[in-house]
């Protein structure tokens, strides 16, 4: 059990409960001595690691190990939400037989809503079950398992899907916990990490399909977070836009500096921390050729939006502002 528990990295009193409660346990033994792991044995606790990580709750990750017969037979987290979501309802007392929905024919389109409204909920389920896998995985400090969720939520969803459903609520909750108790910063530092590699590889990984004017992305002069700008690189990177990455604390006369040598169409500030004034931007709209000028984060919210500068409520708004820009 030790040498098993190590290579699943898990302890060993959480082997013992997935024996007890799931039948996951060791099925040979040696006559007056321990209990052996076959490599099927193994493969199935393999699968179940790797479900629960996933956010699969435990007792279906168990339901799907059982039924693997090695760990290259698991199913992806949409297979399992979509099984979990035709699971019969349960019946109320007293009542036998199937239970039907209620329909109305008499309002046109009734039956569409109500399965939009289905589909809605499999959404935010997906994305509650994706971030409790990313969630399990950072506070297990397991790096190469939360790039793969990341890059695979990435590959299936897009980058404002993952960021605004997934990404972002796990490390606002890994910050709410780290101000509540002081723990679990190397959790939230890890995890920005992997979300930086691999939103970087989805940037690198697409050849921008426009030669037109770049758009530049840059912190504010003070401004230390740099991840949404990682975002909306790769998000941009999607769409084929070209972009030039400044990072965070980029001083107004540098801004001001790259953005005359670049000349770009459209330039994003990003603001978490609150900005006193407005003097690092205000030169930019009136630059010719003049770019866009897109504020973005809550920061800008202390001073006074600029004379030809926009504010942009979210990254998804402000990559449909950014291709409006463009002429996409």
């Amino acid at each position: 059990m030790a040498a098993v528990a190590r290579r699943l990295g898990v302890a060993p009193a959480t082997l013992r409960t997935w024996d007890r409660r799931y039948g996951l346990g060791p099925s040979g033994h040696q006559s007056g001595a321990h209990r052996r792991y076959s490599p099927s044995d193994i493969a199935r606790l393999l699968t179940m690691r790797r479900l629960t990580l996933e956010g699969v709750a435990p007792a279906e990750a168990a339901a799907v190990a059982r039924e693997s017969a090695a760990d290259d037979d698991v199913a992806s987290v949409t297979v399992l939400s979509a099984r979990v979501a035709h699971r019969p309802e349960p019946q109320a007392p007293g009542r036998s037989g199937p239970r039907k929905a209620a329909r109305s024919p008499e309002v046109p389109g009734a039956q569409d809503a109500d399965r939009g409204s289905q589909l809605r909920l499999l959404d935010a389920a997906s994305s509650e079950q994706a971030a409790r896998g990313l969630s399990r995985a950072a506070t297990s400090l397991d790096a190469d398992q939360c790039r793969r969720i990341i890059r695979r939520l990435l590959d299936r969803e897009g980058t404002v899907t993952t960021w605004e459903r997934v990404i972002a609520p796990v490390l606002r909750q890994l910050g709410e916990k780290w101000q509540a108790t002081g723990d679990g910063i190397e959790v939230e530092h890890l995890l920005s990490e992997c979300v930086v590699d691999a939103l970087r590889s989805v940037s690198a990984g697409v050849r921008p399909l426009s030669s037109s004017r770049p758009v530049v992305l840059a912190g504010a002069a003070h401004e230390q977070h740099g991840l949404p700008l990682h975002v909306l690189a790769a998000a941009l990177a999607e769409q084929g836009i070209a972009v030039r990455l400044l990072g965070v604390r980029v001083p107004g006369e540098a801004l001001a500096s790259a953005v005359r040598r670049i000349g770009p169409a459209v330039v994003f500030v990003y603001a978490q921390l609150d900005v006193d004034d407005n003097r690092s931007v205000v030169e930019l709209p009136r630059m010719r050729p003049a770019p866009l000028v897109l504020l973005g984060g809550p920061g800008w919210n202390a001073t006074v939006t600029p004379a030809g500068a926009e504010r942009a409520a979210d990254l998804g708004t402000a990559v449909t502002r950014i291709e409006r820009a463009l002429g996409w």
